[in-house]
């Protein structure tokens, strides 16, 4: 299978080799915007893509297997594009892909901005709301639109999260004939109607003085979250997810959720991080999904259900954190069966009879046990004291490659 990556400027702007597939091709996939794009000498049966899309390729390779076929891709196939789902099915060693320049290139090619130092952030397929957690100020973006509304939705998001002083550039049919930058100001002041739907959006932040600062690490200021006191708070959720340790790509059980702290902040730390909030209230798990939106990780799964029946069809996480409901025969060691060997099990609590069940399983699976306090500067009279906030009892542990060193009896 050949995969073609091709730009606005249609047949006139492919090399020759990306001409000669789709010529030679029996069969021709891709959208209908691309398919219009060819010219009547490519005499292949043209398919276009169904809707949803991912869930149709197999089905449909499997239909024209054992025919040349040349699927046609926007810019280059493996930047948020077709490639990756094809490499998933097929394997890489089945494609032969000619990619085009990206969307991303040629905008930063217009606007002089470094690739390498400008942050890309897609809405293609996915809320607006996933633009938040990307927002720092003085940072450059390149938002993939899904369409002509996309500029209207990331002015909006942008003025609701303090963002509203940030520049906003739309730059349409990049590449084409009809390349044009066709909306320039700020989110605060966003006339511009709808334009053509092959746009993307530049943005370079500029936070409101009056907006709170948000920061690129764990343990951000307590009142980001909306919360009925069920939350980790900012100085133990850091040390909570130093001990998680998230990576790129890793999964996340926050099981106990109350606001989703945690589950938030570990997907912050890379887009790529998922997470799964287990939270047996229906009311905090609606307010965990709200905190996710508002906090730039809409994708958060959230189950409502309790632990540890509520595990039993999750997905194998690389970490697990239990914030609540310690005590429920067989959590703790649901948890820990769970986790492949490397995973991290960190568990808090303020409570003595859960600190003595985190004391048990110390002495049985080792680890680290610490205790945290944390106190305030706090008005006394007319001077200034100390207020101690309820110490945290803190179990952390590594599941060991061999399961006779995972217990020590």
């Amino acid at each position: 299978m050949t995969v073609v990556g091709i730009g606005a400027d249609g047949w006139d702007g492919l090399p020759e080799a990306s001409r000669a597939a789709l010529r030679a091709a029996h069969t021709l996939i891709g959208g209908p915007r691309q398919l219009d794009l060819l010219p009547p000498e490519c005499a292949g049966q043209r398919v276009p893509w169904p809707s949803p899309l991912r869930p149709a390729v197999p089905a449909l390779l499997a239909a024209h297997d054992g025919r040349a076929i040349a699927v046609l891709a926007s810019g280059d196939p493996f930047f948020h594009g077709i490639g990756r789902a094809l490499a998933e099915v097929l394997g890489p060693e089945a494609l032969r892909v000619l990619p085009h320049p990206s969307s991303v290139s040629y905008a930063c090619a217009r606007l002089g901005w470094p690739v390498e130092d400008t942050a890309v952030v897609t809405l293609v397929g996915r809320p607006a709301a996933a633009l938040a957690a990307a927002l720092h100020h003085g940072r450059r973006l390149i938002v993939l639109s899904a369409g002509a509304a996309t500029p209207g939705e990331v002015a909006a998001l942008l003025r609701d999260r303090g963002f509203g002083p940030s520049r906003l550039r739309v730059l349409e049919q990049l590449g084409g004939a009809r390349e044009r930058v066709a909306a320039d100001g700020t989110a605060d002041g966003w006339p511009h109607a709808p334009g053509d739907p092959l746009n993307v959006v530049a943005v370079e932040c500029r936070r409101a003085p009056d907006a709170r600062r948000l920061g690129a690490v764990p343990g951000l200021p307590d009142e980001s979250y909306d919360h009925d006191g069920q939350l980790t708070k900012r100085h133990v959720r850091a040390v909570t997810l130093a001990a998680l340790a998230p990576a790129p790509g890793e999964l996340l059980w926050d099981v106990g959720g109350g606001s989703g702290s945690i589950a938030i902040e570990w997907m912050r730390t890379h887009p790529s991080c998922r997470a799964v909030g287990v939270e047996r209230d229906p009311v905090r798990a609606a307010r965990i999904t709200a905190n996710a939106a508002r906090l730039g990780v809409p994708a958060l799964r959230v189950v409502t259900g309790a632990a540890p029946a509520a595990l039993a069809e999750l997905p194998s996480p690389d970490a697990v954190f239990v914030g609540g409901g310690l005590t429920a025969p067989g959590l703790l060691d649901a948890c820990w069966d769970a986790l492949p060997a490397g995973g991290r099990l960190v568990a808090n609590t303020v409570t003595l009879e859960s600190e003595a069940l985190l004391a048990a399983h110390y002495r049985r699976r080792g680890g680290d046990l610490v205790r945290l306090s944390v106190a305030h500067a706090a008005p006394v009279g007319a001077f200034t004291g100390w207020r101690q906030a309820m110490p945290v009892t803190q179990w952390s542990v590594v599941k060991p490659a061999d399961p006779a060193e995972a217990e020590d009896e």
